[in-house]
């Protein structure tokens, strides 16, 4: 073989093998997933209807760790952390928060609230929006932040100001086993009615005001979805092919922003 047909030949071979082992993805979105809380987690995804599931819909990441994660360029759905679980001990549910019936790989389905909830839909079509944002509609359980390798401002979600769980009213409480306080349930998730839940008579924006429960979200993630009408509405629409999304940030209101 000649030198320069065994040079061509090399790099078809390292490409085909950077493709196979994920270290070069074309054609999709990375996901950087982030632990920086002090304890393990279980991130989770769930596919909104007609997009297919990624990362198995749920993986282990020790404290201190990073999971990359392939999503299509175009696709929509949700991430969230669960937190407190136990898939040895065949308990139903087997996390104390964020729980899907049960199981490591959701595969699917979406976690039980409350859960810190972020909401992602990727477009390959570049005269579409990414849009993204983190909604605390159904309740928060851990923080998170939420950005773009080498992102402008305007393009990062940063965590909250303070934990929730440390003063979440008592009517929102959800308690583990121990008697802790390890997630905050909206009002509309605690008592189902249509002025929290800006729903039927109350579902606009003008009829559908923040409450003295919202304010409380608000107050400590003002950067998240306080309550279904949240306004100004605090999406980011921001394209990248690598975006990072960490589980309690460095400080409260700090952005992890390099892997």
């Amino acid at each position: 073989m000649k030198p320069l047909e065994l040079v061509t030949a090399f790099f078809l071979f390292l490409a085909s093998h950077l493709l196979l082992t994920g270290s070069v993805a074309t054609n999709q979105v990375a996901l950087y997933v982030h632990n920086k809380c002090l304890f393990p987690i279980w991130p989770a995804t769930a596919p909104n209807t007609g997009y297919p599931v990624i990362a198995d819909g749920g993986f282990y990441l020790p404290s201190g760790q990073t999971q990359r994660s392939y999503a299509p360029l175009t696709w929509s759905g949700q991430i969230w952390a669960r937190t407190g679980c136990k898939f040895n001990s065949n308990w139903i549910p087997a996390c104390e928060t964020g729980d899907c019936d049960g199981r490591l790989a959701c595969n699917g389905l979406i976690g039980k609230p409350p859960v810190t909830l972020v909401q992602i839909a990727l477009q390959e079509d570049q005269s579409k929006s990414c849009l993204y944002d983190v909604s605390l509609v159904d309740g928060y359980n851990i923080p998170v932040s939420v950005t773009i390798k080498q992102a402008p401002e305007q393009c990062t979600i940063r965590g909250c100001l303070q934990n929730v769980n440390d003063f979440c009213p008592q009517e929102l409480e959800v308690l583990n086993e121990n008697g802790e306080v390890v997630a905050c349930k909206s009002a509309c998730l605690a008592f189902d009615v249509d002025n929290f839940c800006c729903r039927n008579e109350f579902g606009t924006p003008k009829k559908c005001k923040p409450t003295v429960y919202s304010k409380i979200f608000k107050d400590a993630c003002p950067s998240y979805y306080s309550y279904a009408f949240d306004t100004p509405p605090p999406l980011v629409n921001c394209a990248s092919r690598e975006y990072v999304i960490t589980f309690c940030p460095s400080g409260w209101g700090d952005a992890y922003t390099s892997i």
